[in-house]
């Protein structure tokens, strides 16, 4: 795993089995990404923090186990409280429905107690 895998593993969490292999499949595409992924994550007018909750209600919105699993492994890692996960589902729901709120309070009380 290289330089470039190493931070991705460390801002989202888990990295996809897929995305591991494309490195070696598709050398561009796959720099291609983590140029866009660097990109995206950096700190700008949102902090990483803010991004990572942004980004788990999303994925709970659209009912993504992996990546709730893997946003919320990193929003831990990046020191994100269990509170501010909450809060974010709560829009998650008032956008989303129920099922995004459950999908991604159950996956957060698994993951973060």
């Amino acid at each position: 795993m290289g330089g470039g895998m190493k931070d991705l593993e460390e801002k989202i969490g888990k990295v996809p089995l897929i995305f591991r292999e494309l490195e070696k499949t598709d050398p561009e595409l796959y720099e291609n990404v983590l140029g866009l992924d660097q990109m995206v994550w950096k700190d700008g007018a949102l902090s990483r923090q803010t991004k990572k909750i942004i980004a788990i209600a999303i994925a709970a919105a659209l009912r993504d186990e992996h990546a709730v699993s893997a946003q919320m492994a990193g929003a831990k890692k990046l020191g994100v409280r269990k509170e501010e996960i909450e809060e974010a589902l709560r829009v998650a729901f008032l956008l989303a429905g129920m099922p995004a709120y459950v999908h991604g309070k159950s996956k957060l009380d698994e993951l973060m107690g």
